[in-house]
């Protein structure tokens, strides 16, 4: 199936600074469409400000917070990347908050784990059973026997890989940081959609 690719998205970084915080926000021009810039320059504001309002108060003295970013994909129409948020407010130690967006850099829209997959396939368990096996293959200590991802469970995509993950204490203790679970694409082939982002990953230039 063939694709026309536009150039990658140029990925700059804006600094926002108010009382206690420092965030640098990820800003994409270089698009095409310039409705499509903005749908994705929008989504990533909203998602940062959801970001800050999550961490709660930075009432203590001593608190703070640090907003940074990590570019996943950016080629072949698709733009992956994942938006960190550490605070301190207060207690043992602090809390990164991670929050990842994958997009259609020439029409804007961003994906949900489900419309990465065709319409009707059981993506869930599929993903679960992987993650599972991993989970089992690495040794990791979770809190409780691993039984399923959500269905709207945070993802990135990275080169030809799905990454899967959870949030701190989610699944597994403090200590073991992001659970991240790669899936390569080959791996799901037969589900994925062919003119999503995990499509576009296995396609000629």
């Amino acid at each position: 199936m063939a694709f026309q690719f536009q150039p990658p998205a140029i990925v700059q970084s804006s600094r926002v600074a108010f009382p206690k915080a420092e965030l640098h926000v990820p800003v994409v021009s270089g698009l095409r469409q310039p409705a499509a810039q903005a749908a994705i320059n929008n989504k990533i504001r909203e998602t940062e400000r959801q970001l800050v309002q999550d961490q709660g108060s930075l009432s203590d003295p001593r608190a703070e917070m640090i907003g940074y970013f990590e570019i996943k994909t950016n080629e072949k129409n698709v733009l992956s990347l994942s938006l960190y948020n550490y605070a301190y407010t207060g207690g043992a130690h602090g809390l990164t908050l991670q929050e990842s967006l994958t997009f259609d850099a020439a029409t804007g829209k961003s994906f949900t784990l489900a419309e990465l997959f065709k319409p009707g396939s059981d993506y869930v368990k599929r993903l679960s059973d992987l993650v599972r096996a991993q989970i089992a293959a690495r040794q990791i200590e979770t809190f409780e026997p691993f039984k399923a991802i959500r269905p709207d469970q945070p993802f990135y995509i990275a080169d030809r890989a799905l990454v899967i993950y959870f949030a701190l204490y989610e699944i597994t203790p403090y200590a073991f940081g992001f659970p991240y679970f790669p899936i390569s694409v080959y791996d799901v082939s037969d589900i994925v959609h062919p003119l999503g982002p995990l499509g576009r990953m296995d396609a000629n230039d």
